[in-house]
């Protein structure tokens, strides 16, 4: 008797399933090598003593409390704090304007909005090695104000004007990115509240504060948690301007976690240090939702 062919029986894989396995297990693939493994590594090598030759021996929360009681990384930490105290109101101030300005422009507008993507995407050690040449006691800024008033101004021998010139560098390179956050902001508030505010006599101060910036929060808090992650991830230009000086007032944690790994050759020491940072950093992002953050409602 002839066998009729089960009407369960399992249908071969369509096109479109392979082609989603193929890309979601490549994905996976390199989530595990380049992700999974790192951050595995990372947390194996902060509880033990690892020298990169030989087998990392478990020490505890010995690099913890190395870390904890380190003074220069405690000093790399302020730094931040330092550097996010000049570079916000700038970032900020310079991304409102180049929104507001945006706004303004008529012909041309993707070409003016791309001209402020170009600092964005340029290479940091190069807009660094500029900068380290105008910021320099012989720079054109410094025989400018020489040739005219007889003085230089110390952009890289003071601890303060040091952290200054590193923070308009970083602000030059990102706040034509904001600044396109924030138009975004700005292009998604309806014209018709504008228009209901001005029939109460709502002034030009009074709509910025009580309409746009309020509308606005997600972008702002966008752009602040964007400028504390950069805080926290510096490197090049400290490290090619001043070289983290003078007296360590520009070092950073990035910088921090290279010379212990890299010069210390203490990458057990680092790793604990990364994993301080991070939590940092997670830490103050959130504090700053928690206080600045609001839920925009269009009813």
């Amino acid at each position: 008797m002839r066998k009729l062919p089960s009407t369960k029986q399992r249908a071969p894989w369509s096109r479109e399933a392979v082609i989603g396995l193929s890309l979601a297990g490549a994905y996976l693939l390199f989530t595990a090598v380049f992700w999974a493994y790192p951050f595995f590594w990372l947390a194996k090598l902060s509880v033990t003593q690892w020298r990169f030759f030989d087998e990392p021996v478990f020490t505890g929360a010995r690099n913890l409390l190395m870390t904890l009681q380190d003074p220069q990384f405690l000093q790399s930490l302020w730094n931040v704090v330092r550097f996010l105290g000049f570079y916000l109101p700038i970032a900020f101030g310079g991304a409102l304007v180049v929104a507001f300005g945006l706004r303004h422009v008529g012909r041309g507008k993707g070409f003016v909005a791309l001209c402020f993507l170009l600092s964005n995407v340029s290479s940091g050690v190069a807009l660094s090695l500029v900068f380290a040449k105008v910021f320099s006691s012989t720079g054109p800024f410094n025989t400018m104000l020489f040739d005219n008033f007889g003085v230089r101004v110390p952009w890289t021998n003071d601890p303060t004007l040091a952290m200054l010139a590193i923070a308009l560098v970083v602000a030059w390179k990102f706040v034509g990115y904001y600044g396109l956050i924030l138009y975004s902001g700005l292009l998604a508030i309806p014209k018709e509240i504008y228009d209901a505010a001005r029939l109460d006599h709502a002034g030009p101060w009074t709509r910025l504060t009580r309409i746009t910036l309020p509308m606005m929060n997600p972008q702002l808090m966008m752009v602040l948690t964007f400028a504390i992650l950069v805080s926290f991830g510096l490197f090049t230009e400290p490290f090619i301007i001043t070289g983290g000086g003078p007296s360590d007032s520009t070092s950073t944690p990035q910088m921090m976690i290279y010379e212990t790994a890299f010069r210390r050759l203490q990458p057990s020491h680092a790793a604990m240090m990364s994993i301080v940072v991070a939590l940092v950093t997670y830490g103050l992002v959130q504090l700053a939702r928690r206080l600045f953050e609001r839920k925009v409602v269009l009813a």
